[in-house]
């Protein structure tokens, strides 16, 4: 044990005696920096004023049918690129805001067939994982539409961000995932109208 400890000495008391064993007027060698650390995420309120949610489907295999909803709801936050642990993106929509330029039909969708807007009044997206970087970006989350929950990958891309007239920093993105509607019950017509549906997202976030 003795000679243990005493080889062990010169390795324990060099760090301490270090600055007296330098040359006369030299200095030590700097600390190692610490790296400096990243940016937090930047939490956006979505404005509902400036974003669209757009869906599309085939019509009798003729032609394709488009409809939108106008009441969108949401946040986001974005850490810097490729360091997305803390990135998430929250949407709600009104079912019952649906619009496809027919009031005939906008009153169909809201009913039990398709939208079923009284019993179901939201659509729900919350991501669960974010992935890319310059500008380009993976979004899959899960979205609730009918009660069920299914999982889902958006293909997001940054359009631009900087300032408004008024002062506010805003960004902007779009992108969309295609959906199988009979997925989450919505059989009514399904050969007629098609399973497949196209949805495709833009929306501005205001920086809070």
């Amino acid at each position: 044990m003795k000679a243990t400890t005493l080889f062990a000495l010169p390795v324990l008391l060099v760090p301490a005696l270090a600055p007296a064993l330098l040359p006369e007027g030299a200095s030590a060698p700097p600390a190692a920096a610490s790296p400096a650390p990243l940016p937090g995420p930047e939490p956006y309120k979505i404005d509902g004023g400036h974003s669209w949610v757009l869906f599309q489907v085939d019509h009798l295999g003729i032609g394709k049918a488009w409809g939108s909803f106008a009441g969108i709801e949401g946040s986001f936050q974005l850490a810097p690129d490729g360091h997305h642990e803390d990135s998430r993106v929250e949407l709600q929509i009104d079912a019952a805001s649906v619009h496809t330029n027919n009031k005939k039909r906008d009153d169909h969708l809201r009913g039990p067939d398709f939208f079923n807007a009284k019993e179901f009044p939201s659509i729900r997206f919350r991501s669960s994982e974010v992935e890319g970087s310059d500008g380009e970006y993976r979004v899959t989350g899960t979205l609730e539409l009918l009660g069920k929950e299914r999982e889902v990958t958006a293909t997001m891309r940054r359009v631009g961000e900087g300032k408004d007239p008024w002062g506010n920093q805003r960004i902007g993105f779009e992108g969309g995932f295609t959906i199988d509607r009979t997925a989450f019950g919505m059989d009514y017509m399904k050969d007629g109208l098609g399973a497949e549906v196209a949805i495709t997202l833009a929306f501005e976030g205001i920086l809070q």
